[in-house]
């Protein structure tokens, strides 16, 4: 399976939901300061676990970073 996080494409050998690929990536989850979409489709934090991307699919995961 192939699919493009953050403009660069990658493979994987089985399906992965959003939990493993934010893991997979070393993006530490927390309540905010942190979003993910597939497709340009916001996925709510709600749905990380149960929704798995596809061969294809175009992820973007955005961090927020506060500073001074």
């Amino acid at each position: 399976m192939r699919i493009k996080v953050n403009g660069e494409y990658f493979d994987f050998e089985k399906p992965i939901n959003i939990l493993e690929l934010i893991e997979f990536f070393g993006v530490k989850l927390r309540p905010v300061g942190l979003a993910v979409a597939i497709n340009e489709d916001i996925v709510p934090k709600s749905k990380y676990q149960e929704t798995f991307v596809k061969d294809g699919d175009c992820v973007e995961i955005i961090e927020l970073v506060g500073g001074g």
